[in-house]
């Protein structure tokens, strides 16, 4: 009795894809971004926009592939992806434009333009990548024939899921119901265009002031080394200092051998502690929290930053 089925094809090696495209057999396809993940394996981005223009390959005759036009690598993905037809959205696309983004505490607002003119959509989560990836999803609804208003109002339901960007209230003390951090887990994956995006969402989550024992609300980030990344690793994790959104931080935790070059980039008032595994931070967090913080985790999943998330959970009464 089903209808539609949305399949994630993944990969970390060349000539992954298109296999997998072909046992799935898509009506539509969409390609998110093209970032530098898994590069270990590839000699540079555009082998990774190659291998991800290939899900093309497996398109039932007439599908259409959603395509990303703002990622640098976009004329190569076009080209790799070149046997169906294209839909783009973006920035810079011509048929779903995205206009603007406003991030607000939890909320994502997004004006863009689409085929049939402008829309206005929300989501009940914070961040600049998720309304990209929203505004994709609009033009596969299209692509598919299904009803897209329908499409716009599911999404302001949606929520993340556990790893993924998920937002928790924790409760540290049963007695006092204002005495509540913000956790975000993002720990399930990293790389260089996923950790910036969630470093926003951390800079413009909102923090509560004068109801812990330290007086000022922090944003704290524990960020695990990102793999894969091949023989730009060290400079890639050092460049995350430099980044727009980590200068709104307030402390930031390093773990693992690649996190120590950011750690050591980090300006002091910002340094927080550096620890090989998550499971020597863990035995630190009790002394590093408080309520009223909004506090990310965030890494690749090698680096058991599902540990720093459990062990925060652990310190509240009730969380919700």
């Amino acid at each position: 009795e089903t209808e539609f089925a949305v399949i994630e094809i993944g990969m970390n090696h060349p000539g992954e894809i298109a296999p997998l495209a072909k046992m799935a057999r898509p009506h539509v396809a969409m390609v998110t971004t093209v970032a530098p993940a898994h590069l270990e394996a590839f000699d540079d981005i555009h082998g990774i926009a190659r291998e991800k223009g290939s899900i093309a390959e497996g398109l039932e005759p007439g599908g259409v592939v959603v395509l990303n036009a703002d990622v640098e690598t976009a004329e190569t993905l076009a080209y790799a992806a070149r046997s169906a037809t294209q839909v783009l959205f973006g920035q810079t696309a011509p048929e779903w434009q995205l206009n603007t983004v406003t991030l607000a505490g939890d909320t994502t607002v997004v004006q863009a333009n689409s085929p049939e003119g402008p829309i206005l959509f929300k989501l009940a989560t914070a961040g600049r990548h998720f309304a990209m990836n929203g505004l994709g999803a609009l033009a596969a609804v299209q692509a598919l024939g299904a009803d897209l208003a329908r499409a716009v109002i599911a999404l302001g339901q949606w929520t993340p899921h556990a790893g993924r960007g998920a937002r928790q209230m924790i409760s540290l003390d049963p007695a006092r119901t204002e005495m509540t951090l913000e956790l975000i887990d993002d720990s399930y994956n990293a790389n260089p265009a996923s950790m910036a995006a969630a470093l926003e969402v951390l800079a413009a989550a909102e923090v509560v002031h004068d109801i812990g024992r330290v007086s000022k609300g922090r944003r704290i980030a524990f960020v695990g080394d990102m793999k894969e990344l091949g023989p730009t690793e060290a400079r890639d994790h050092a460049a995350l200092a430099r980044l727009e959104a980590l200068g709104t931080l307030d402390q930031v935790h390093c773990i693992g051998p690649l996190m120590k070059h950011l750690h050591e980039a980090l300006p002091e008032d910002q340094k927080g502690l550096w620890c090989a595994t998550s499971g020597e931070m863990v035995t630190q967090l009790p002394h590093l929290l408080d309520a009223g913080d909004v506090v990310l985790a965030k890494g690749s999943l090698s680096m058991g930053l599902g540990q720093i998330v459990d062990a925060i959970r652990k310190l509240g009464h009730g969380g919700r």
